[in-house]
């Protein structure tokens, strides 16, 4: 997801990149380009996409052409250190116990102010109907921007349930046409319970906060935040053992006796503590552990308070007790996961978008990534390589060649992931609404995706003039510094 309204080239930054994609652009700059190979156009399927056939949609196809799968390309000290320089250096991303114990009105209004101007274009409703300037007004009005206290304590809070972020505090869905309701112009992420934030505001009708998160700042509704003492909030889950859940989903056993812990649905990436001294024989809600892992929970009681609880996670659910290791094999085995499903702009859905996909396939790995493509591909504490527009086709193409499994591409507005090359095709799978590529008689032909999908990357048009490569404004590698 990029929240960006307009691309501007001049803003990319031309970061010098480090260790092979260095060299290889490097080599570029030196005039060793490399001419595009001629090839027979791919072929295109019933289905549609063109260049992929069944086998490609397949992880261990992927996962048996490469010579080293299982090489770790980030251990765990190494893992924490990229952590620390994201948190460091990048500005999208939040340190939240560095953050002042009081808070000023300045700190509140730097979050706050870049989403609460009220809209001033055109927008629909789920009806396509136009949405009033006065209701418009109203839903801005909500946000209650000029009721910021001068300063006030900062108040602490767990998400419970996967939980929306809006742009303004409203469950009102808008849209940019009449005839598309698919991407909400209010959403901008979700949060997934066990989350901390700090409170910084509360809506005027009461009823939202507005938070920031490790990720991201924006409107949560109140009823999905447990508030808590500042050591509870980032004490949850520190010590002990505990689950990641490294399938697309889990989801917690149903129960009538604790319904906040009641088929909760866990995203890739989340880690949950585990109650390991529970008794064995002890029931939770009613229900007898042995089948199940029991983890604990944060729950938010009638008066908006912190409860951390048992709940049960059945040991059928797809998890692991540490973070899967950074290797070529577990990039494409966790990416290919969530091939097919359907495409949520924001995290709506209860699934997710292009970064989103991106930043849980790594999340389970325990890497952290900022929320938005924008903030994705220019964060400095990446290893980056950054092209200006009017870099060549051939210089890009060239760089193609040197990706790895796990790159990330970045045009305007979208990111894909590198999964490999397969006769001469960079291909990648990405969460994406469509591709646009031409057909044999030199039309334009767009496929609608709405998934997770595998796609080649070369054949790809950003526009009816310009092909998907020579739109390419970064790409980021997540690997030691200076390593190959």
């Amino acid at each position: 997801m990029n929240v960006s309204t307009s691309y501007r080239p001049n803003a990319w930054p031309r970061t010098p990149g480090r260790g092979t994609l260095a060299r290889a652009l490097a080599l570029v700059l030196l005039g060793a380009t490399l001419s595009a190979t001629a090839r027979e156009p791919l072929p295109v399927p019933r289905h549609a996409v063109i260049g992929v056939e069944d086998h490609h949609l397949q992880a261990d196809y992927w996962i048996g052409r490469l010579a080293q799968p299982q090489r770790v390309l980030l251990d765990a000290p190494g893992v924490a250190a990229q952590n620390a320089r994201m948190r460091q250096q990048d500005r999208h991303v939040h340190d939240l116990e560095a953050l002042p114990a009081t808070l000023t009105r300045a700190n509140v209004r730097a979050w706050l102010d870049p989403l609460s101007a009220p809209p001033t274009r055109t927008l629909y409703d789920d009806q396509g109907r136009e949405i009033a300037a006065a209701r418009l007004a109203a839903i801005a009005a909500n946000a209650a921007v000029d009721a910021v206290a001068e300063q006030a304590p900062a108040r602490y809070g767990l998400v419970v349930h996967r939980a929306d972020l809006r742009t303004f505090p409203t469950r009102e869905r808008v849209f940019n046409s009449a005839d598309d309701t698919d991407i909400d112009r209010f959403q901008e992420s979700a949060l997934f319970p066990g989350t901390p934030v700090v409170i910084a505001h509360t809506s005027a009708d009461g009823a939202w906060y507005f938070v920031v998160s490790p990720l991201y700042a924006a409107w949560i509704e109140k009823r999905h935040v447990a508030v808590g003492s500042r050591d509870a909030v980032f004490g949850y889950g520190r010590s002990g053992p505990g689950l990641v859940v490294t399938g697309a989903t889990a989801r917690t056993v149903y129960n009538p006796e604790e319904p906040g812990l009641s088929a909760l649905q866990l995203d890739m990436g989340v880690r949950v503590p585990v109650l390991a001294d529970w008794p064995a024989d002890a029931p939770v809600n009613g229900q007898h552990p042995y089948t199940s892992h029991v983890i604990q929970l944060p729950v938010r009681r009638e008066d908006g308070s912190l409860a951390l609880l048992p709940a049960l996670l059945p040991r059928t659910a797809d998890v692991a007790p540490d973070y899967l290791p950074l290797t070529p094999a577990n990039l494409l085995q966790q990416g290919f996961k969530f091939l097919g499903e359907r495409y949520g702009w924001g995290h709506g859905y209860d699934s997710r978008d292009c970064s989103g996909f991106v930043s849980e396939v790594y999340r389970s790995m325990g890497i952290v990534l900022p929320r938005n493509t924008s903030a994705q591909a220019v964060s400095p504490a990446l290893e980056r390589i950054g092209f200006d527009p009017g870099d060549s086709h051939e210089k890009r193409l060239a760089v193609l060649r040197t990706l790895q499994v796990g790159d990330l591409v970045y045009i305007p507005g979208h990111v894909m992931m590198v999964i490999g090359h397969d006769n001469g095709i960079t291909y990648t799978i990405h969460d994406t609404t469509g591709i646009t590529y031409r057909g044999a008689d030199g039309k334009t032909v767009r496929a609608r995706l709405n998934s997770v999908a595998v796609t080649p990357l070369e054949p790809l048009l950003f526009n009816s003039e310009q092909s998907t490569v020579d739109r390419i404004t970064a790409i980021q590698r997540i690997r030691p510094q200076g390593a190959p």
